[in-house]
């Protein structure tokens, strides 16, 4: 499969009240089709913070979207744009980045989380620089991310709550 370039499709969701930024480093390809984040199902990530919340997970876009709000999350991703083969974070190549400006200006976002290792980089390679604000790397709910288990991802993530 070669690499292809695309563009992010899908808007930020976060609000005045939105205290916590998590950012994920690209959407994949079920995200990407399903127009959301975390789309595909075998990704943690909705299970992970449900839990956290003490919530039901969210199962479709509008109450994830929901959740979200109600939670006082803002959710987006680092990159903008890049070159990507399906849904591999190892493959991303020519990447420009999310203006986190808008949302850093518009909001109360107190702590910026990144969703995994890929996102943690481009976050300081590329963003931090700009804003100024460090994050606060937490382990992938991605299905990729073997090594840690649904239990101990939910306990990595409880730092969520207490912002």
């Amino acid at each position: 499969m070669d690499s292809i370039f695309i563009r992010h499709p899908i808007p930020p969701v976060y609000r005045e009240d939105s205290r916590i930024l998590i950012l994920g480093s690209f959407p994949s390809v079920k995200s990407r089709e399903a127009m959301f984040f975390y789309g595909h199902p075998q990704n943690r990530f909705w299970r992970v913070v449900a839990a956290v919340f003490q919530e039901e997970v969210p199962m479709t876009v509008q109450d994830r979207r929901q959740f979200l709000i109600r939670n006082r999350i803002a959710a987006w991703d680092v990159i903008a744009s890049c070159r990507i083969k399906g849904s591999s974070d190892a493959s991303i190549s020519d990447v420009t980045v999310n203006d986190l400006r808008p949302i850093l200006e518009a909001s109360s976002i107190r702590q910026i989380y990144v969703n995994g290792k890929t996102a943690e980089k481009m976050y300081k390679t590329y963003t931090e620089p700009v804003t100024g604000r460090a994050c606060i790397c937490l382990p992938s709910t991605s299905p990729a991310n073997a090594a840690w288990s649904y239990e101990r991802l939910v306990e990595a993530w409880r730092t969520i709550r207490d912002e």
